[in-house]
């Protein structure tokens, strides 16, 4: 039975209490961690969106349209619509390598990644996988491409080569996953079991598994590496569980709102940002390593689930899906306050 606070109508889920009261106490502060600045209009019909990542030197902003089935391109300078690469069915991951120009599109619809050249956007190669290509993260040390894809795999495809290098077997379907810089090292979330498993990018093989027991439906990752901390988004229960990652050790648990997809760590600042479905951006301050407070609720829109954070601006950016009054989908900008 959902416990209730107050009697009569109007009762409202304990659950939300901590939230409503953040939000109040919020809304009285002189300065929320996130300034909303600016909003930049898509095209295409309702529904929800998926990941977008920024290339800060060229000033573009890449969204995986899925509803629409394009990938979008944003330049930031002028926060206008450049194209829209169509035909991306199914659209979800995206990855830039800057070093190379190549743009690759992980496809929820046949397992595809397209991989498009940055000046241009033309085709330059299609790398098939089983099914339902999700997240995609490049590595510019080693200038390897990771796709997680069904069944249970993380393909591997040489960035530079265009050529598929391996595809690592897992316990599990891959959601979100981070790579560490110095150390060949891959981290990646996978909600059924609930676990976190550690991949060894030399070997291609799952070296350590780390099973999650505060929460479940883990699906949005991000990592503070010299600190050794994990944040990991989960869904049941809606918080973030802190891990070390070198023992796999839950450190602590901070609440969030419901139905996270993206979170994001800011090291200058110590904070971390997550984007929730439920109609919130999570600000959560990082005391030490070992310790983490609640620090604001950013109100958004339902299924405003999706953002990219960029440490050199201190900007961050929210994948709104398209409001009953508007003409299309958004990208609402945040400054990320001192």
């Amino acid at each position: 039975m959902t416990q209730q606070m107050g009697s009569g109508k109007g009762k409202l889920p304990l659950g939300l209490v901590p939230f409503v009261l953040c939000l109040l106490i919020s809304s009285a502060a002189a300065e929320p961690s996130l300034e909303r600045i600016q909003t930049i209009d898509l095209v295409g019909k309702a529904g929800k969106l998926d990941h977008l990542i920024v290339d800060g030197k060229s000033g573009r902003l890449f969204q995986a349209n899925k509803v629409n089935n394009t990938l979008d391109v944003v330049d930031l300078k002028t926060g206008k619509l450049l194209t829209q690469i169509k035909g991306q069915a199914g659209i979800q991951g995206l990855a830039y390598a800057a070093d190379l120009d190549r743009l690759f599109a992980g496809l929820g619809t046949g397992g595809y990644c397209n991989i498009f050249d940055g000046k241009n956007y033309k085709l330059l190669k299609t790398v098939k996988f089983t099914d339902d290509a999700d997240n995609v993260r490049y590595h510019p040390r080693t200038r390897m491409v990771y796709v997680a894809h069904a069944e249970k795999g993380l393909g591997v495809i040489d960035g530079q080569a265009l050529e598929k290098k391996a595809d690592i077997n897992l316990p599990g379907s891959a959601e979100s996953f981070q790579l560490e810089s110095g150390r060949p090292r891959l981290y990646l979330n996978i909600p059924s079991p609930t676990q976190v498993v550690v991949i060894d990018t030399d070997k291609n093989e799952v070296v350590k598994s780390y099973p999650l027991k505060m929460a479940a439906a883990n699906y949005a990752l991000a990592l503070d590496e010299p600190n050794h901390r994990l944040f990991i988004g989960c869904r049941k229960k809606p918080m973030v569980v802190v891990m070390d990652s070198e023992t796999g050790a839950e450190i602590t648990g901070v609440g969030i709102p419901a139905d996270t997809d993206d979170l994001f760590y800011d090291a200058k600042r110590r904070r971390i940002y997550v984007s929730c479905g439920e109609g919130y951006i999570a600000v959560i301050r990082q005391v030490d390593a070992d310790h983490y407070e609640f620090l604001d609720p950013v109100p958004t829109v339902k299924d405003a689930r999706t953002c990219y954070f960029e440490p050199e601006t201190g900007r961050l950016y929210l994948a709104v899906p398209r409001q009953p009054d508007k003409k299309g989908p958004e990208i609402w900008v945040y400054k990320a306050r001192p």
